[in-house]
């Protein structure tokens, strides 16, 4: 019995995204889609996007949200080079063509338990 979707436009979602970003550990990114996914709402990437637009002037690590290829996806708003430069200063490092290793910095709510995933999960999202 799977669970029903949580609706990307509810205050639920909102709230478990926020959990979630919260819980991201520095050094470390999510995806859109991940959040996406891990919030309840399966291809809702864009919807994330929305609810890390109204975080920058907030003390939630929205920073550590970056798109499936690895960069960041903030430049059209204004922010990018903020963006990264506080991962940077986490020690997030990024290629010539301004992306991570995603493979690498990737984090799963599950390594909170102590299991390993990211290298079999990486590039889902």
């Amino acid at each position: 019995d799977a669970a029903p979707p949580v609706l990307p436009d509810s205050a639920a979602f909102r709230a478990r995204v926020l959990a979630l970003v919260g819980r991201i550990p520095p050094g470390r990114v999510m995806t859109y889609g991940q959040l996406a996914t891990f919030s309840g709402s399966p291809g809702a990437a864009r919807q994330v996007g929305f609810v890390m637009n109204s975080l920058a002037q907030t003390d939630s690590p929205w920073q550590r949200v970056i798109n499936a290829q690895g960069a960041v996806s903030t430049d059209k708003l204004g922010f990018g080079d903020i963006q990264r430069g506080l991962l940077m200063h986490e020690g997030v490092a990024f290629d010539a063509s301004g992306r991570c290793d995603l493979k690498r910095l990737q984090w799963w709510p599950d390594e909170e338990e102590g299991e390993s995933g990211g290298g079999e999960q990486a590039g889902l999202f």
